[in-house]
């Protein structure tokens, strides 16, 4: 038997392996593909070992040695019924005679990646894994926790294994617990801008100098200012908004009221003022962190 996993969503990957070792009684034997040659296809296909007459092999990015990839074909068919080949290839070639053939002849697992417009299967993820850990959690609070730590499942996975050994999750147990990731904590330090609170943005920044680079903080506040701009113009809802700009709904939902508030001309002020202070960025001798302080400040100035 022969399996491919395939795609770059390596948790899911990760775990499938897990599960097709779990469930083989001897040692699994691994390899890189970087390592193999095609004279070691007999081996790998056809031979036995001393200890077990079943083998489990897992082969990691073979596609990448394309003289062994390009000679696989030919060996499947050759394939002992006792030996059962994983491939892991989160970027295999499609285009090329191996991968149509063992979509012919293998078992094909994909794994594609998760993006902002999966963050409800993300969610839909989080309750069922919290089950899975035997601990559950309801829907507001998976949407807080994918909020505050974003669709990496590994990262998810890690933030629910610190909760899981409480009685009961709650909202304010994952904003004590979890770390927020950046854009959490860019759209914090933008809301304080829509809010008018001075003292606030110059807390915030302080913190983000410490560990974040200055470039990407303002490229984020951008585009939370480009979103703001968005909804001030469009004749749409926040849930049409937020399919155009593939973002999240709930996301965007937060900046309806400051859209509102602002209309379109302060949206489009708002937009501009990043766009200056990024122009400055890049071209004055300025301290960065400064200038995005300014920036963010300038905006407090016109909310109130």
């Amino acid at each position: 038997m022969i399996t491919l996993l395939a795609g770059e969503n390596s948790f899911e990957s990760a775990r499938a392996a897990k599960e097709i070792e779990t469930a083989f009684s001897g040692d699994a034997e691994r390899f890189s593909g970087e390592q193999l040659s095609v004279a070691d296809l007999p081996s790998l296909f056809m031979g036995m070992t001393l200890f077990s007459s079943a083998r489990l092999i897992f082969i990691r990015q073979l596609s990448e040695n394309t003289e062994v990839w390009s000679a696989l074909p030919e060996w499947l068919g050759r394939l002992s019924d006792d030996t059962h080949i994983v491939l892991i290839e989160p970027k295999p070639d499609k285009r090329t005679k191996t991968y149509k053939t063992l979509q012919k002849e293998a078992v094909v697992r994909e794994f594609a990646p998760w993006g902002d417009r999966d963050r409800i299967k993300a969610e839909q993820w989080v309750e069922a894994e919290a089950k899975r850990e035997g601990c559950s959690i309801d829907k507001k609070c998976a949407q807080l926790l994918v909020e505050r730590v974003g669709v990496n499942q590994w990262e998810l996975a890690s933030a629910l294994q610190k909760l899981v050994v409480f009685d009961k999750i709650t909202p304010e147990l994952i904003e004590h617990t979890i770390d927020a990731k950046i854009d959490e904590n860019v759209f914090v330090l933008f809301e304080a801008a829509l809010q008018g609170k001075a003292g606030r943005i110059q807390q915030a920044v302080r913190i983000l100098q410490q560990t974040e680079d200055p470039y990407r903080i303002m490229g984020l506040l951008g585009g939370q200012a480009f979103q703001l701009m968005a909804l001030t113009v469009a004749n749409k809802t926040a849930a049409e908004v937020a399919r155009d700009l593939s973002v999240h709904p709930f996301a965007l939902s937060k900046l309806v009221p400051y859209a509102k508030k602002r209309g379109m001309q302060g949206g489009a002020d708002a937009v501009a003022l990043f766009a200056e202070a990024d122009t400055a960025m890049k071209t004055s001798a300025v301290d960065p962190w400064l200038l995005v302080e300014r920036a963010l400040l300038k905006l407090a100035l016109s909310s109130r």
